[in-house]
């Protein structure tokens, strides 16, 4: 229990000792935005096009015969859409992307619902992709296909029409991902590297840009991916956890980690004591050993859960203190509200 406060202690000892921020003048804003754009965004684009790829071919070849095969595919791209999920503008926001390869949370449940409604009426929209694409994005993504492979309700008592459902559902999943680098690969990166146009009208708008990306992803990570699990103290909700059915609720925590430190590093260029903040946070989400956050509901498991998300709350904090007005950044900003 002590390991975990002392490490937030050595966060708070980071804040107070770190070195004053240096101007915005001092970054090379031109210099940032194709560098982030050539070394973090187009490679997990091209990872995401590609693994959603294997995965529609891979169930074509083997559902429903070899169902270890199809959660290894799906295991992976889902990995890669972990690892770009925060780049939550541009092209994934383009018909909605994002939200029909990622629709989470679902507070009021309807992604079970609307699947075994799909499935109980032999919906033809299951038989037909371009039809596919109009079905309500909780029946569309990552997130719908974990209960197809992971759920009881769905694996207990295997739908005939099931694997058609999967099949269009990884398709949807294929051509979104293809769309999206698409889209970069066809004008976005030029956009956004150019900074003189109606959307960037200068490299502060684009770095400003990458920076809300960044912060609102660790911010989603602390609150939503950790806070909706824990709940409160009195009252914990570890089946809240994201993609808990799969195990996959802290690697979500890991994975989101690891690419925003990438994301961090370039912005800062390579910034020593902000890595530590990540470094500490990874460390935490290592040594954590609760895969779908099943023991935040004990005292221990608690404790080890505020212990991650209170580091990186601090790495956040961190980025707003030192880098953001390296960037150009007033203190005010809110990368959730953009103001």
């Amino acid at each position: 229990m002590w390991k975990y406060c002392l490490i937030l202690f050595g966060l708070f000892c980071s804040l107070l000792s770190a070195p004053a921020p240096t101007i915005a003048d001092d970054a090379d804003l031109s210099r940032l935005v194709p560098d982030i754009i050539h070394q973090h965004v187009m490679p997990g684009y091209q990872r995401l096009a590609a693994d959603s790829a294997a995965l529609s071919s891979v169930i074509k070849a083997n559902c429903p015969d070899n169902l270890p095969a199809i959660k290894e595919a799906y295991n992976k791209a889902f990995d890669a859409w972990m690892l770009v999920s925060h780049l939550r503008f541009g092209p994934s926001e383009q018909n909605d992307r994002a939200f029909a390869l990622a629709f989470w949370p679902d507070t009021r449940g309807f992604t079970p619902k609307t699947l075994a409604s799909l499935l109980r009426a032999n919906d033809p929209v299951i038989h037909d992709g371009q039809k596919f694409k109009a079905v309500s994005i909780a029946a569309r993504g990552f997130y719908p296909m974990e209960f197809l492979l992971y759920d009881k309700q769905f694996t207990n008592r295997p739908d005939p029409n099931l694997c058609a459902l999967m099949d269009v559902m990884a398709t949807d999943i294929a051509d979104n991902g293809a769309a999206i680098l698409k889209d970069w690969q066809d004008g976005y990166a030029e956009l956004m590297i150019k900074a003189d146009n109606d959307i960037y009208r200068g490299p502060d708008e684009a770095v400003r840009q990458l920076y809300t990306a960044l912060t609102t992803g660790l911010q989603f990570t602390a609150q939503t991916r950790l806070g909706r699990p824990m709940g409160s103290f009195v009252k914990p909700r570890p089946s809240r956890a994201e993609a808990r059915r799969s195990g996959r609720s802290l690697r979500h925590v890991q994975l989101s980690l690891a690419a925003n430190r990438q994301l961090a590093s370039l912005l800062s260029g390579g910034d020593e004591d902000i890595d530590m903040g990540f470094e500490r946070a990874i460390r935490i989400a290592e040594d954590l050993d609760d895969p779908a956050f099943a023991a935040v509901g004990t005292v221990q498991g608690r404790i080890r859960a505020e212990a991650l998300q209170g580091a990186i709350t601090f790495t956040n904090d961190l980025l707003a203190e030192y880098l953001a007005p390296r960037l150009g950044i007033s203190a005010g900003f809110n990368a959730l509200d953009g103001d």
